[in-house]
């Protein structure tokens, strides 16, 4: 059975004067996979993803996202994506039960925000204001408020970045479990393990173009049969796994 194809991008470039930042790149993403834009810092990752999700214009080419043109339906494909906030752009002064009202508002829904904090594992935080919140808790508020539209897609720039291993792995569960509903992720990171664990097929780019597209298993295989052997044994366990088993899974949060 073919996947469909939920967003196609054919020869997206993007110039800021003379400087070339995307360098017409071309990828699909499937319904429902978990899909991994990986990159240095400049590659052009995070350019790429802010044109699809409508806040910065291209320079040429063409994107495609549920069947719509970028070029002629923006507000549509508004409706349909999730795009998680990088910095806190939240009131300070409102708990997180009304930045949920809020959110719902400017999406003109009618939520029940204690099911997005259930979804989250952020029920016990109902009352409390966004600031208080640990590292890992924010991010998972962050998550909760891409799903409110209900979108067919959602973007998460980097969103694990800072967090201990405890709150890291619980991320990982939650992403999976956004998926499982029918989500489709698009998910940027550094953290090459993340990547391994979570995306179905990623796309590597530098210096604004992409120099691999595959499952993580391909891309590991085919580089194993150019003859590449790591300089130190490979296990089957990190450290990080040790830490996990020593200390268990759940989440250490005031």
């Amino acid at each position: 059975m073919e996947k469909e194809v939920i967003i196609k991008i054919d020869q997206l470039t993007k110039k800021y004067g003379e400087f070339e930042a995307v360098k017409g790149i071309s990828f699909e993403v499937y319904q429902g996979e978990i899909f991994g834009l990986l990159g240095p810092n400049g590659a052009g990752k995070s350019t790429t993803l802010e044109i699809i999700e409508t806040l910065r214009e291209k320079t040429s080419g063409k994107v495609m996202v549920d069947g719509m043109d970028l070029d002629k339906s923006p507000d549509e494909i508004k409706k349909i994506i999730g795009v998680q906030l990088q910095t806190s752009g939240y009131y300070p002064n409102l708990n997180l039960t009304e930045l949920l009202m809020l959110f719902g508002g400017l999406y003109n829904r009618d939520i029940k925000p204690s099911e997005f904090l259930a979804k989250v594992n952020l029920t016990d935080k109902a009352k409390a204001k966004y600031k208080e919140l640990s590292g890992g808790q924010k991010q998972r508020f962050s998550i909760a408020t891409t799903l409110i539209n209900q979108p067919k897609i959602i973007f998460l720039d980097e969103p694990t970045t800072g967090l201990d291993p405890q709150a890291r792995r619980n991320l990982w569960d939650l992403i999976r479990s956004i998926r499982s509903s029918g989500t489709t992720v698009i998910i940027t990171t550094h953290y090459m393990d993340e990547a391994e664990v979570l995306c179905d097929r990623v796309a590597i780019i530098d210096s604004g173009k992409i120099i691999a597209k595959d499952s993580p298993d391909r891309l590991i295989d085919n580089l194993v049969a150019t003859g590449f052997e790591r300089p130190k044994e490979v296990k089957k366990a990190n450290l990080e796994d040790v830490f996990i088993q020593l200390t268990g899974k759940a989440l250490r949060e005031e």
